[in-house]
């Protein structure tokens, strides 16, 4: 089937900003938050306001770039697999609005971390207990649950491009492989918010397939269209 070269082009282009988006979101969150405890964690808030609503902005401009870029998909798949592109469909936009709803955690945060600061930063208090929900109840597993709908539907999408063709087949075997194996921590971590390390070894693995996809889609195009 003939897919138009505009479509193809701004499937790399949201590929691209959702990648963009992503990595520069997590980037600014986890260089505000650091890696200490609650208190630290809302002081620094404190000192980096602005940072933090920008992470929380790119997240939100990640979550409308990914639905635009699960209705593109669809467009291209549709027609041949109308049952699995519905599937990765869906899959795709509860992943936008999970990530969209866990930034009630990230922008509630602002005011905690203000208000804690305003305390003189006690040792004992409400907030420690506030921001930890905040935090790790809301952004967090806001954001893991993101990851398992994301690695649901990225794991269909890719099933798809292995079977059309419309990309070379050891392309798809990398994305189809990278997502597959990073689903695997990200089980882990519904359940266990301190298995970090391995996700970020997997992620090692995926991270850039986003990144050439979407190069090779804005810049090659399908190779079938």
């Amino acid at each position: 089937m003939d897919v138009d070269i505009n479509t193809v082009r701004l499937l790399g282009a949201a590929q691209l900003l959702v990648f963009i988006s992503a990595v520069l979101s997590e980037r600014l969150h986890a260089s505000v938050v650091g890696s200490n405890g609650i208190s630290d964690m809302l002081v620094n808030i404190s000192k980096h306001v602005t940072r933090m609503r920008i992470s929380n902005l790119l997240a939100l401009v990640e979550s409308l770039a990914t639905v635009v870029l699960a209705v593109l998909f669809f467009i291209v798949f549709n027609k041949q697999h109308e049952i699995i592109a519905l599937v990765a469909f869906g899959f795709f936009l509860v992943e936008a609005v999970t990530q969209a709803v866990r930034q009630i955690g990230g922008y509630a945060l602002i005011p905690l971390s203000k208000e804690f600061v305003d305390m003189g930063a006690p040792e004992h208090t409400y907030v420690q207990t506030l921001g930890d929900f905040l935090h790790f109840g809301i952004e967090r597993q806001g954001y893991h649950i993101h990851n398992l709908f994301f690695c649901s539907g990225a794991m269909l999408w890719y099933y798809l491009f292995l079977e059309s063709g419309y990309i070379p087949q050891a392309l798809s075997l990398w994305g189809l492989v990278a997502v597959s194996l990073l689903l695997v921590p990200v089980l882990l971590q519904l359940n266990n918010r301190g298995f970090t390390h391995p996700i970020m070894v997997v992620g090692l693995l995926y991270v850039p397939f986003e990144l050439v996809l979407g190069l090779w889609l804005l810049v090659k195009g399908f190779e079938r269209t």
